[in-house]
């Protein structure tokens, strides 16, 4: 029987996923499209979060004002964001885990499945791509 009820949501949504800390969980299920997502307790939220891409040092504008675009018109849970820390793009949603039911957390990954899916050939275009002598060093 699972510990929480992050993991029976995940057992009951036949998620391919692994407990890597006491209330975190990646989940790695590309079938579904929602491979490297992690989930996580801290109290009181559920936060969901996915790295995307790395800020590139080009056409920053123009990938920002595309990330904003997505969060007006195609996501319906969570939010394209700047981790200022790392550098990267994330998509993350939060949830308050003693309210939070299956549907409201099927919903969440549904629409972190949908953007992944359906937003990485848009995103892709801005990936930078390491020249041959960056990707030896």
């Amino acid at each position: 029987m699972a510990d929480s009820k992050i993991e029976q949501y995940l057992i009951e949504m036949k998620l391919t996923y692994r407990q890597v800390d006491e209330n975190l969980w990646l989940l790695e299920d590309e079938d579904q499209y929602i491979e490297g997502v992690i989930v996580m307790k801290a109290d009181p939220l559920v936060i969901i979060r996915a790295e995307i891409m790395n800020v590139p040092k080009k056409n920053i504008l123009e990938l920002y004002t595309k990330l904003l675009e997505l969060n007006a018109s195609d996501i319906i849970h969570g939010a394209y964001a700047l981790e200022n820390s790392s550098k990267k793009i994330i998509l993350i949603d939060t949830l308050q885990y003693d309210s939070m039911t299956f549907g409201d957390f099927r919903a969440s990954l549904e629409s972190f499945s949908l953007a992944l899916a359906e937003h990485y050939p848009i995103l892709s275009k801005f990936r930078e791509t390491l020249s041959s002598s960056e990707a030896g060093a």
